[in-house]
């Protein structure tokens, strides 16, 4: 995937089941835009939840938000 066309208010992440940190990101105000997907894998063919469960493929689950930089910090 190339991400030189990605937005700056764009952060992927992966932690556990990824409907689950979809749906918390989606309840955040200031996050414009929450989707779950697979990063990091073998190719784009075995982006499947099925085929990666054997874990031999090399994707996570990885959650794209799209979030308002005015509204959402990452600072600690």
């Amino acid at each position: 995937m190339d991400f030189s066309q990605e937005k700056e208010n764009v952060i992927y992440l992966a932690g556990g089941c990824f409907w689950g940190l979809e749906k918390l990101m989606q309840s955040i105000p200031g996050v414009i835009d929450a989707q779950s997907g697979y990063a990091n894998g073998t190719g784009k063919a075995d982006a499947k939840y099925q085929t990666i469960l054997g874990g031999k493929t090399g994707f996570r689950e990885t959650v794209r938000v799209e979030y308002n930089p005015a509204n959402v910090s990452f600072s600690i």
